[in-house]
């Protein structure tokens, strides 16, 4: 595969200058010590290896490598010997020799060889620094082809074991050198960069792939593709397309996929419309969607929270013959359930069956939040052991979900039961699982077994989260404690947690709750400070707190602030309105700004 690094150029005998670094009699060995190459080479290809040692008695090791080299011995005993004598002799031979040796091989093409060497070396050898390792490669040899076999060989061996930060600098010290590099080892650092997030390193090597005249291919753009939708750059995304059809290449399903799960995930308002431009593109070009493709859109649309459009969507994929997989299965009964559909989930979760899938962990997941969002505990346990009986190890997630169920409805004896038994099935209770119980015991109003439980997670090797204080703080502020809930914010700034627009909301509707609306705007102020602007619910709890009091004139202002910062009134503003003002007697005067209650 190294073939086209070549240049055309005649890769003759390697000429050889070393020295030798040692002492005056070293030098004096070397220079008087001659050996039997012939004998040399044939116990080396035999591996008789005591009695080659008994043959070199009185002789350096590093002396019979440079005569191996210099001999014309095959390349391949040489590097058998150099393997050998520096593990039997515990040498640290210099790196200039080392690749003088890798030199040696790529004159004799035998690539394999050179990968499995430098693949063991970047794993092992930690001391060397690359800037040192290309130095090496620069006065081991002059030519042009076999230095940057060994620069692409050494960047590939980084990119496979993992190491993207040496392969990206091996890459720009290639650049440096004027090593040429392939694409055999750029897509590999392009796709290590990609699985570290560096999308920014990977963007460089892409652009400096294309300034080098190292001819990406299909692969390379996919790869650079990928990594711009995983972090949002879908315009970038987009463009790159456009460059590979200049450089004569067609986007593949792979390359529409990819494109079609960035704007499926990207969380915003029309994503599922641009995804589904993307689709009509791809069809036009004369590619058909595949499962993945299906799959990617009904997953999208199902946390778009459109399960219509997800089955829609599932109804197409069978119309043109593509049978749905586990993942179609799974993504539409974890839609359903989150939905409240619990019923057409179960119907659905018989029509897998039927079709000879068998449901895995996650598909039991899904099935279980559903029965148990709709207070369906029983159902859940039974799917929690049916589970267990079909051979299919229950993990935290499922644990968690029946925790959190039996913690909702207030049975907190099987929920600590349930907990207790995870770790007699390997499994340890995480963060989540001790919030489902946090919160179960503050239902309960029991804050004293609720502290007890944070205290425990120091013993587990666990924090409290955000969610973990959350609960604590709404606690609180449900039983008229307010100023306590204000300690635990303090606490949660001095542990380096950023509090949340939950957080605050809750403290603001505590403080309205207990007609302290000073305290309440107090807090809006402080959320701000923190650069978290006031939403809507920020809004809706103040409103509903100063018409409470019968501030209504105060409600009627903040009603016009928030109208003016652009934020549109929910049905919990209009409840608000309606039932706190307009019930009441104050008609809201709104400066200004289009407003019909009566028609909601």
């Amino acid at each position: 595969m190294y073939l086209t690094l070549r240049c055309g150029v005649c890769l003759g005998t390697l000429p050889f200058s070393f020295i030798f670094q040692g002492s005056k009699q070293a030098l004096m060995q070397f220079s008087s010590s001659c050996v039997d190459i012939p004998t040399i080479s044939d116990l080396i290809a035999k591996q008789h290896w005591s009695e080659l040692k008994t043959h070199l008695l009185n002789k350096s090791p590093n002396t019979v490598l440079n005569q191996l080299l210099t001999s014309g011995a095959d390349p391949e005993l040489t590097l058998r010997y150099f393997t050998w004598s520096k593990s039997e002799f515990k040498l640290s031979p210099p790196l200039e020799l080392t690749f003088k040796i890798l030199q040696s091989l790529a004159f004799a093409k035998k690539y394999s060889k050179i990968m499995s060497f430098l693949d063991n070396f970047v794993k092992n050898e930690k001391k060397y620094l690359v800037s040192s390792i290309f130095h090496a490669i620069s006065v081991s040899g002059d030519s042009f082809c076999a230095n940057s076999i060994l620069a692409d060989m050494l960047v590939l061996a980084y990119a496979k074991n993992s190491k993207a930060d040496l392969a990206y600098e091996a890459f720009n010290r290639a650049g440096d050198y004027g090593f040429k590099l392939s694409v055999v080892s750029c897509n590999p650092l392009l796709s290590a960069l990609v699985q570290q997030r560096k999308i920014g390193h990977m963007e460089f090597v892409y652009k400096e792939m294309i300034k080098r005249r190292t001819k990406p291919d299909l692969f390379s753009f996919n790869i650079v593709i990928n990594g711009l939708c995983k972090v949002g750059k879908l315009i970038k995304a987009a463009d790159v397309i456009e460059d590979m059809k200049l450089w004569g290449l067609s986007p593949s399903v792979i390359t529409y996929n990819t494109l079609i799960d960035g704007y499926c995930k990207m969380g915003k308002n029309g994503k599922m419309y641009k995804a589904n431009a993307v689709l009509e593109e791809m069809v036009a070009n004369g590619i058909p969607p595949n499962v993945v493709t299906f799959n990617i859109l009904i997953d999208g649309f199902c946390k778009d929270e459109n399960i219509p459009a997800a089955m829609k969507e599932f109804a197409e994929m069978q119309r043109q013959g593509i049978e749905p997989s586990l993942i179609t299965y799974n993504s539409l009964i974890n839609g359903l359930c989150s939905g409240g559909k619990v019923n057409e989930a179960v119907n659905l979760w018989s029509q897998m069956i039927d079709s000879g899938l068998k449901p895995n962990v996650v598909s039991y997941n899904s099935l279980m939040n559903g029965f148990c969002k709709n207070e369906m505990v029983k159902d859940a346990v039974e799917s929690f052991e049916d589970m267990s009986r079909k051979g299919i190890a229950p993990n935290v997630r499922s644990y968690n979900t029946l925790i959190d169920a039996y913690s909702k409805v207030g049975r907190m004896e099987d929920a600590c039961a349930l907990r207790d038994m995870m770790p007699s099935k390997g499994l340890f209770p995480d963060i989540s699982t001790y919030n489902c119980l946090i919160g179960g015991f503050c239902r309960k109003g029991d804050l004293e077994a609720a502290k007890n439980l944070v205290h425990e997670l120091s013993d587990n090797n666990l924090r409290a989260d955000l969610v973990t204080y959350n609960i604590l703080i709404d606690a609180l502020c449900n039983r008229g404690e307010s100023p306590k809930a204000m300690r635990i914010l303090d606490d949660m700034s001095r542990k380096g947690l950023n509090p949340s627009h939950v957080t605050y909301n809750t403290l603001i509707d505590g403080y309205c709750k207990e007609g302290n609306l000073r305290a309440a705007l107090n807090v809006r102020t402080q959320m701000e400070r923190q650069g978290r602007k006031a939403n809507i619910v920020t809004y809706n709890v103040l409103l509903k707190g100063f018409c409470k009091k019968g501030k209504m004139e105060d409600a009627n202002g903040l009603l016009n602030e928030m109208l003016e910062k652009g934020l549109i009134p929910n049905r919990i503003t209009f409840e608000v309105v309606k039932e706190e003002m307009m019930e009441k007697g104050f008609i809201p005067d709104i400066e200004g700004h289009l407003y019909n209650v009566s028609i909601r």
